[in-house]
């Protein structure tokens, strides 16, 4: 089965990402969740962009990349939302990356490199209407790197929700989250079909 890299949003570890990675788990996948907050959980999105913020973003990126030192180098990254900067960063720079998932958000490519690596597959998952994807360039970005590369896909579910696969919150959508995690399962499957 493959190992994947879960990297977590602006609240931190809290309950709702256990519960994702515990999903996964479910499935048979070893799921890795780093901390890149030191233990810090949030109750809003406010508080928890203004310890990114405070921290700072590059700050926020390295930790992600110290915290895969010690593991192998063919792993699938996911992010939700800001943990979408280290695992995208480390798709497209560390060498072996098995693909990725960016949950809620998608940064150009240009931002870590030229162009999205040959042969490394990856998912944008995000609500049409959410303020932060589609308003913010995070939609835009997107697009641009499923027109770069025959390795993406997009897929864009009817909503304004931010965190809408995340079980514990009041944004949750339950038929959302539930094709995110069909889809999610089926690029990690394949890639473990190539690894095999």
């Amino acid at each position: 089965m493959t190992d994947i890299v879960l990297f977590h949003h602006a609240l931190g570890v809290t309950p709702g990402v256990t519960a994702f990675a515990d999903e996964l788990r479910r499935a048979g996948h070893t799921v890795h969740t780093p901390d890149l907050f030191d233990g810090h959980t949030f109750d809003t999105l406010e508080k928890g962009m203004g310890y990114v913020q405070q921290t700072g973003f590059g700050e926020v990126i390295e930790r992600g990349v110290r915290a895969v030192d010690d593991l192998p180098a063919d792993v699938v990254y996911a992010g939700f939302s800001v943990g979408v900067l280290p695992a995208q960063k480390l798709a497209q720079t560390r060498s072996g990356a098995r693909g990725a998932l960016l949950y809620y958000a998608c940064v150009p490519v240009a931002e870590f490199g030229p162009n999205w690596p040959d042969g490394v597959p990856v998912q944008v998952h995000g609500m049409d209407a959410d303020p932060f994807f589609a308003g913010e360039g995070d939609l835009d970005a997107a697009r641009a790197l499923v027109a770069s590369t025959g390795r993406a896909e997009l897929f864009l579910y009817p909503g304004d929700q931010h965190y809408f696969a995340d079980s514990t919150l009041p944004s949750y959508d339950a038929a959302a989250a539930a094709s995110l995690v069909v889809r999610t399962l089926a690029v990690v499957r394949a890639v473990d079909r190539v690894k095999n």
